[in-house]
């Protein structure tokens, strides 16, 4: 059995200097990369709206669009969340650094370019942006609609699952809702707080979880659900007894077996006897893998 052809990771160069990105490209094409070349920042933001790279090099000064504007456009786009941008100058002064870290890029490194140097940095990036994206596909696989925010209100991250909820970023209801939630913060929610909001004619919540640092908060999106409409749509899914979808939804909210023998009357060692024909009927081994299957079933329906 072969195994499958490992993808080339894409770079996106975006510089004026054409005897720069020729010996650049030379670097990273000799390393096994593909390579895109933007001579300006109008070029970057045109290729960016039809693909997106693994990670880009900028030019900081460019006539037209400087790099840090450039950068900024470019993490506008969701899908340029966590593409590391690493920015080429031939300054070092402290105001272009912070300037570069400012719009979002992860680090620079100074003109004229070690290609050795630069290769190491750029594995460490991509490293980084691959664990990054796998956790988060993860928390969106479960059903977990997690996303970021600072005291402002504004959009740090999310998973892909909450952009599809949220609204653009050319709505007003975005704005809308920035400000619903910069107020809401101000009030120093306790974690598990939620607030109701209304998204896509959609009656939801904003669960505060908790504080990161001292400055991001961290949210979940949640859809109020009914919970004989939840049982219901577990036991289709997966072909459960009324008990066992009862059980299920119970686990799914993350209570032990003595509270839910609590909650439906039966002692702890009945719902483990349900549990095991949960199970069973899941194909899971365990309570965690059993929940984050029902989570991804009632994240849908």
């Amino acid at each position: 059995m072969s195994l499958p052809e490992q993808k080339k990771t894409v770079v996106m160069v975006v510089d004026d200097a054409i005897d720069s990105i020729r010996m650049i490209s030379d670097a990273l094409e000799e390393a096994g990369m593909t390579v895109l070349v933007a001579l300006e920042g109008g070029q970057a933001l045109t290729i960016s709206q039809n693909i997106v790279p693994d990670i880009v090099l900028m030019d900081a000064l460019m006539p037209h669009m400087d790099g840090f504007e450039t950068c900024r456009r470019l993490k506008e786009n969701p899908a340029f969340a966590d593409i590391p941008i690493i920015f080429m100058t031939g300054l070092s002064d402290t105001e272009h650094v912070v300037m570069g870290l400012g719009s979002g890029g992860v680090d620079y490194i100074t003109k004229p370019i070690n290609t050795t140097e630069l290769l190491a940095r750029m594995q460490v990036h991509l490293a980084n942006a691959r664990m990054t994206r796998s956790a988060r596909s993860a928390l969106d696989r479960a059903g977990q609609n997690l996303f970021s925010v600072n005291a402002s209100g504004e959009m740090l991250w999310g998973t892909p699952q909450v952009y599809r909820i949220l609204p653009g970023n050319e709505d007003p209801a975005l704005e809308s809702l920035r400000k619903q939630i910069e107020v809401w913060l101000t009030r120093q929610p306790e974690p598990g707080h939620a607030l109701p909001v209304r998204l896509a004619d959609t009656p939801r919540s904003i669960e505060f979880l908790t504080l990161i640092d001292g400055r991001e908060y961290l949210l979940r999106i949640k859809t109020p659900q009914n919970q004989h409409s939840s049982a219901t749509a577990l036991r289709e899914a997966f072909e459960l007894t009324l008990r066992e979808s009862d059980v299920l939804l119970w686990i799914a909210n993350g209570k032990t077996n003595r509270e839910i023998g609590q909650i439906l009357e039966m002692s702890p060692r009945t719902v483990n006897k349900h549990l095991e024909q949960v199970f069973r009927k899941m194909g899971v081994e365990n309570r965690t893998a059993a929940a984050a299957n029902a989570i991804r079933v009632l994240a849908i329906s």
